[in-house]
């Protein structure tokens, strides 16, 4: 016996709604409420009922895709954030393009062919050193759809973004240091020029300021966030006459370069040395020792990018007035920093 194909009118009444409700939970998925939307859904799944994507898309002139660019996928700090993405744009009936804007092949004009609305309806940019020419085709035909910045940004751009305090948090750090009892804080930051060492270094250098506590330049270590850059700065820590007791790291990674290389050197953390990291990667809490370091919400800040960006979506233009989400930090203490002892110094 024949089966009727599904329709549209089957869906709305299984699920209790209009034609039109159904289509909008379907093409702007956004704009109905989450009880709506998934009863839609349901229907959908128990009629059968099968969307064409590639005709709505070509109809509307929509790609149902977002392009997320990253710097370095390796760095397991964007794992989280990507996830809360892809959480949000897939409930949104979007799929997800990721693009490693550091590997090789991702030249600016390769990368300019991303950033087009025929590639991609929306755009989530966790790279903050790209050329801020790349995004100056705004309200142009063809050009660029709406973009929200996570984590980093470019300073003075006109995009929407999402990020924490970094200096709040580089300050919390300090101020627990100072806690513990150390007097003698250095720090390692990550590579010139980026916004986030930019202000971890202003968080870091008022929270001294405000307690009272030495700036010496021999204390401020050059990294770039990477776990080599971490190792070198824990052998410049190793040629100093006077050492910092405790050292505050702009990521989690160059924390955890920094101790291995003074275990390899026979130092020991928190005996001769504390140190707090930020971030709070998967492996702080299991490294040796576990890592005291500043929590960011990165689940959270991926997914409050991607509701950004499809209510921008939703708004239909590209020039919608910028929003700032700022998302609080925490302090995660554990036992890589302890009160300064005997051996440290």
């Amino acid at each position: 016996m024949d089966r009727k194909t599904p329709r549209i009118q089957d869906v709305a009444r299984a699920a209790g709604v209009s034609t039109a409700t159904v289509s909008r939970a379907i093409s702007n998925p956004s704009v109905v409420s989450e009880a709506t939307r998934n009863a839609v859904f349901e229907a959908i799944r128990s009629t059968g009922y099968q969307i064409n994507l590639t005709a709505r898309n070509l109809r509307q002139r929509r790609t149902r895709a977002i392009v997320v660019l990253v710097p370095n996928l390796g760095n397991p700090f964007f794992s989280h954030i990507l996830a809360g993405i892809e959480q949000v744009a897939a409930s949104a009936g979007f799929s997800v393009l990721i693009v490693d804007t550091k590997q090789p092949h991702a030249n600016e004009g390769q990368l300019f062919t991303y950033l087009s609305s025929s590639r991609a309806d929306g755009l989530i940019v966790l790279d903050g050193s790209l050329p801020v020419a790349l995004f100056e085709r705004r309200g142009t035909a063809g050009g660029l759809p709406p973009v929200v910045f996570a984590c980093e940004w470019i300073a003075g751009s006109p995009f929407s973004k999402v990020m924490i305090d970094n200096a709040a948090g580089a300050a919390m750090a300090i101020r627990h240091l100072h806690g513990l009892g150390h007097r003698c804080i250095g720090h390692v930051s990550g590579p010139r020029g980026n916004v986030l060492t930019d202000t971890r270094l202003q968080g870091t250098r008022a929270a001294l300021a405000e307690l009272g506590l030495p700036v010496r330049r021999e204390w401020f270590f050059d990294g770039d966030f990477s776990l080599q850059s971490g190792a070198e700065a824990a052998r410049a820590w190793l040629a100093l006459d006077e050492r910092p007791t405790a050292v505050f790291c702009a990521s989690d990674q160059m924390a955890c370069g920094f101790i291995s290389q003074l275990s390899m050197e026979g130092y020991t953390v928190p005996r001769d040395v504390s140190v707090v990291g930020f971030d709070d990667i998967d492996i702080a809490r299991h490294f040796i020792p576990p890592l005291t370091t500043v929590r960011q919400p990165r689940n959270a800040i991926g997914a409050a990018a991607a509701r950004l960006l499809i209510a921008q979506m939703g708004a239909g233009t590209a020039d919608a007035p910028p929003v700032e989400e700022v998302l609080a930090v925490e302090l995660a203490a554990r036992r890589s920093a302890a009160p300064p002892g005997p051996a440290a110094g």
